[in-house]
């Protein structure tokens, strides 16, 4: 009778395949846990998963978050990169994380400081405190002598565009030039967005999905894919904020701060250039117009129109944004 083959048992395989199995083992016993564990995050603490996904853009971005106290805030902000400095300002109910994308185009030659602005974002906020153009111009003053940037390049986007002009106006000794990415604070051509102002509704105060989904498709001309939860996430954060955006809101609709930067700019004495998407809904086009028709000291007016993106170039059109900011920067 022949004698047939014993099995291969645990003890009969080569160590060196006893080694890889319970290796594989491990993995997948790692894999499981991860999936399981990122599920329940998803489902239960999808906070977490916003916060862990600003951590990889700053990585890529090459940037640190910092907590400073300067003035009256305790300011959160990024800061990374060798050379010129070059502040970056978001805009009404955003934080600093938008110019992340745009800061990994940035970063290679340049010092970048990336705050979120005074009662947004991680930033602190004091109670009835005043969070408008002026006051905010104000605290940045405070911020940017603590953080030590001497003269650098100021961009501001949208409500930072406006506070980015006003104190560019105050500080001329600081800023070397000034960029403003579709920004508030000028006057332009009467769009959907204002009349729904003027008619008393705030896009900005979020209490569903479909609030959010509408304020992303009035920003964004291709308003990108966000997981469920992740909007629940957004729409939980904005809540905790309503009371803030509500009055900050409407301090910033009055025409002295909706057209800050008109009696501004004819006194801006540095080199200024002008952003905006051509399908921008939120601050029309022709703001452009008010910018370059009233910039009657600056010694070099340049402007840029991008196709493809609305009222977020620098979450849309992230590279081009950061080309731009690149070649004005090493313009000037």
């Amino acid at each position: 009778m022949a004698n047939t083959p014993s099995p291969v048992t645990s003890t009969t395989r080569p160590l060196w395949q006893r080694l890889l199995l319970r290796r594989l083992k491990f993995l997948v016993v790692v894999v499981l846990v991860l999936g399981v564990g990122a599920g329940l995050v998803y489902l239960f603490t999808p906070s977490l998963l916003l916060k862990a996904d600003a951590a990889r853009l700053a990585m890529s971005a090459h940037v640190q978050k910092k907590t400073m106290i300067a003035g009256d805030t305790t300011w959160s902000y990024y800061e990374g990169g060798d050379g010129p400095t070059i502040v970056l300002l978001h805009g009404f109910a955003a934080n600093k994380e938008v110019w992340l994308e745009t800061a990994k185009g940035l970063t290679d030659h340049f010092h970048v400081v990336i705050p979120d602005l005074a009662g947004w974002g991680e930033s602190s906020r004091n109670d009835n405190g005043d969070y408008g153009i002026p006051a905010q111009a104000t605290r940045l003053e405070a911020f940017v002598a603590a953080v030590g940037a001497q003269r650098f390049m100021l961009v501001g986007h949208s409500m930072g565009g406006a506070i980015a002009g006003v104190y560019a106006e105050q500080h001329p000794e600081r800023v070397a030039s000034l960029m403003l990415v579709s920004s508030a604070g000028l006057s332009f051509k009467e769009n959907d967005f204002v009349r729904d102002v003027k008619a008393g509704r705030d896009p900005f105060l979020l209490h569903d999905r479909a609030d959010l989904d509408a304020l992303l498709s009035r920003i964004y001309l291709t308003p990108p894919s966000i997981p469920g939860r992740l909007k629940d996430a957004l729409v939980e954060r904005n809540e905790k904020d309503h009371a803030f955006i509500e009055h900050t809101f409407a301090e910033l609709t009055q025409p002295a701060q909706a057209y800050a930067l008109d009696p501004v700019i004819g006194k801006l004495a540095m080199p200024v250039l002008g952003l905006w998407c051509r399908e921008d809904k939120i601050i029309d086009e022709s703001a452009l117009d008010t910018l370059r028709n009233g910039l009657k000291s600056s010694p070099s007016i340049g402007a840029t129109v991008l196709n493809g993106c609305n009222h977020m170039p620098m979450l849309e059109k992230p590279d081009e944004t950061a080309r731009i900011i690149t070649s004005f920067a090493l313009a000037h």
